[in-house]
């Protein structure tokens, strides 16, 4: 994983010079930055695999930062926040993050959320096999290249919603719980909220492949057992 490059955006400039020497121990090259502008600037010239991003930071926080670079990439986003209210997680989430660390972290933590996150975001189709490609009525979902599309049109998709997408529409019919749904995606067993995260993340691409979210064709909820993508 040497060369896979991390973005550390924080105005606690102690915080990154920490979060850097801790990264660069495992291998990991770093850039920094200090608020969302500067942040997105560096985007536009350097390679980069993975950002941790800080919400509350001056010029452009991290919310306005993350609507931005989903604008463009995909790449793995993991706030790192003080706030450590539901609702702010779930905003996080909903705008396109794919994990949330809350300060104070564990430096060992941070690096297994960036390791699991990378792992799937740079080797995502080693984890499956069989067809390269699926169609599914209206939608259209290729394994190699790791893209969906509805109708011909290119759906943009966060990391985190591919991986999800990609396990479900891999299984069609099949219901997977929440917590499968999190393991799978995340590597991890599900945590305190987990079911919560999966939700939003859930609403989102039904939010971008669906003719009507509120009444969905694919991505559909068994209540009580989990999620499934429909056979049609």
């Amino acid at each position: 994983m040497e060369n896979e490059r991390i973005l550390v955006v924080d105005d606690d400039r102690d915080i990154v010079a920490t979060l850097k020497i801790q990264l660069e121990k495992e291998g990991f090259p770093v850039l920094t930055a200090y608020d969302g502008e500067e942040a997105l600037a560096i985007l536009n010239r350097e390679k980069v695999h993975l950002i941790l991003l800080d919400v509350m930071m001056p010029r452009l926080d991290g919310f306005s930062a993350i609507m931005k670079i989903r604008e463009k990439r995909n790449i793995p986003i993991l706030i790192m926040s003080a706030k450590s209210e539901d609702t702010d997680k779930i905003l996080g989430l909903s705008i396109g993050a794919d994990d949330y660390i809350t300060k104070p972290f564990n430096y060992k933590e941070v690096i297994a959320r960036v390791r699991s996150q990378l792992r799937r975001y740079m080797k995502l189709g080693g984890v499956y096999s069989g067809t390269d490609e699926v169609t599914i009525g209206r939608l259209c979902y290729n394994f190699t290249a790791h893209t969906l599309t509805a109708d011909d049109v290119p759906i943009k998709l966060t990391s985190t919603e591919t991986k999800i997408i990609e396990l479900l529409i891999r299984h069609p019919g099949r219901i997977f719980s929440a917590e499968e749904i999190y393991t799978n995606v995340w590597g991890e067993p599900s945590v305190y909220n987990g079911e919560n995260t999966v939700m939003v993340h859930i609403r989102r691409i039904r939010e971008k492949i669906e003719i009507n979210p509120s009444e969905p064709e694919y991505l559909k909820v068994v209540w009580g057992i989990g999620y499934k993508f429909e056979k049609r």
